[in-house]
């Protein structure tokens, strides 16, 4: 079973960026979509953008423009850049590997242990 190892999360000013690492274990990497999400405390988790094995992306309305999401298959890694941080996007940070629905939805089947961002003057 693939294991997913975030990093990279912190306290930022708003306006500030930083940038979430996932490192994924094993060599079934490149052959999978994978994804961010987001989980503020009280709230569901939160797809925040995913990534095909071919590089297409997808982001939530909520972070268009602002966060982007790529992957480096020989490094096993897959990155989340988020730019303009606003207060809102304080939450727990995970990521995901998984596949996509006959529908096109992105489908989670493997979790990191989640890295924490917050938000905060």
């Amino acid at each position: 079973q693939v294991q997913l190892v975030e990093s990279g999360g912190g306290l930022v000013q708003p306006g500030g960026s930083l940038r979430l690492s996932c490192l994924a274990s094993g060599s079934i990497f490149r052959f999978y979509a994978m994804g961010w999400y987001h989980q503020a405390p009280g709230k569901e988790r939160e797809l925040v953008a995913h990534i095909s094995s071919g590089g297409t992306t997808k982001y939530a309305d909520s972070v268009k423009g602002r966060f982007t999401i790529s992957r480096d298959n020989a490094k096993n890694t897959v990155y989340l850049q988020m730019n303009s941080l606003k207060p809102e996007d304080t939450a727990v940070y995970y990521c995901a590997l998984g596949t996509y629905t006959s529908s096109g939805s992105y489908y989670p089947s493997s979790w990191g242990q989640g890295t924490q961002v917050t938000v905060s003057s």
